[in-house]
């Protein structure tokens, strides 16, 4: 068996794997090219081929996301390490801001909103992203408390999000939050069940960044 020792033979030869796997396994699902890039994106970050049947696209949401992504729109995500995964060199190539880019977790006027509010941290920081002048872009992969907050807002029409990613990992409150973004009337992004992450989050958003870039 060859070695592979350069970054971009080793990542060539872990989406020929992948290919040759989901194959493999028959899922018979019809997808887009541009989802079917989503899902690989998310395979190879996390060698989990469940995401393969749990990510779901709303409203076409694949190719809304492309649009966006190229119209000028902030992304707002949840954690610093989403933040930092987001290829934002890439993101300005094809017509965003890397300064749009936030995360706003840390943020002291969000810490001290929470403690006043009675509410997360993860909260505060959708509230601040309402206030944002460009449309938005929400990568959520930690905090379902976000995607709640997010679906309230949306529902009193105090956000303009045009994307939600909705992709937190873990037990408690995970799996109803993201199911409140199957009916949310907006192009969505959904990692259904309890997997997701913030590497899941960002991967996403680069595979809609790398797409025929």
């Amino acid at each position: 068996m060859g070695m592979y020792t350069k970054p971009e033979d080793i990542e060539r030869r872990s989406f020929e794997i992948i290919s040759k796997e989901l194959a493999e396994r028959g899922n018979m699902r019809v997808k887009s090219p541009l989802e079917e890039a989503v899902i690989k994106r998310v395979i190879h970050t996390t060698a989990d081929f469940d995401f393969d049947g749990s990510i779901v696209f709303t409203h076409n949401a694949a190719q809304a996301a492309f649009d966006l992504l190229r119209s000028g729109v902030n992304i707002v995500t949840d954690t610093m390490m989403a933040l930092t995964g987001i290829n934002k060199a890439v993101f300005s190539k094809v017509g965003g801001d890397s300064a749009c880019v936030h995360c706003f977790i840390a943020d002291a006027d969000v810490a001290a909103a929470a403690e006043r509010d009675g509410t997360t941290r993860a909260g505060a920081s959708v509230d601040k992203a309402a206030a944002l002048a460009k449309p938005l872009i929400f990568a959520i992969g930690n905090a379902p408390t976000a995607l709640i907050r997010i679906h309230e807002l949306l529902n009193e029409n105090k956000l303009d999000a045009r994307l939600v990613i909705a992709a937190p990992v873990g037990f408690v409150n995970v799996v109803e939050a993201k199911e409140l973004f199957l009916d949310a009337g907006i192009p969505c992004i959904i990692a259904r069940g309890r997997k997701g992450g913030s590497a899941v989050a960002a991967s996403i958003v680069n595979a809609l960044l790398y797409f025929k870039v």
